[in-house]
């Protein structure tokens, strides 16, 4: 059986964009969920947006910054997309970055996201060496 990780975005504003993930098994079990933050949608900009929807390859990496953590590969026009903790949309330079809850941790008026190294340590627990990945757009942009 090898799992996988969906990713529901739900809420977009000019500074973030706040989503839901489950990581679901071969027979659509939930194992695992909790919530993604990413920079919001400036046409797949490198290092300013957030990464298109759609499905894309990942696979298990390791680096002195982040630990262990995940490469989003074969994103169109840009590279190191990755997956890996932190707590707010400054930690972030178009990665995605998992955690339990969404609250305003430093007061900006923003959501965070929290617990996110015990979250990746669960992702890495339960996601396997290469899987998918499946990202959907859920609201309608009125940005735009």
């Amino acid at each position: 059986m090898k799992n996988r990780l969906e990713i529901s975005r739900f809420s977009e504003d000019k500074h973030q964009t706040l989503a839901n993930f489950f990581v679901l098994d071969n027979c659509e079990l939930e194992l695992f969920s909790g919530h993604i933050l990413e920079l919001p949608d400036k046409d797949n900009k490198t290092s300013i947006s957030r990464i298109p929807q759609g499905s894309y390859t990942c696979v298990k990496r390791n680096s002195p910054k982040y630990g262990d953590h995940f490469h989003v590969l074969d994103v169109e026009e840009r590279s190191y997309i990755l997956i890996h903790h932190g707590n707010y949309n400054t930690d972030t330079r178009g990665c995605l970055l998992p955690g339990k809850n969404l609250i305003d941790i430093n007061g900006d008026g923003l959501k965070d996201v929290t617990s996110s190294k015990k979250t990746m340590a669960k992702l890495n627990e339960l996601l396997p060496d290469e899987f998918e990945l499946c990202i959907i757009n859920e609201f309608k942009d009125e940005s735009k």
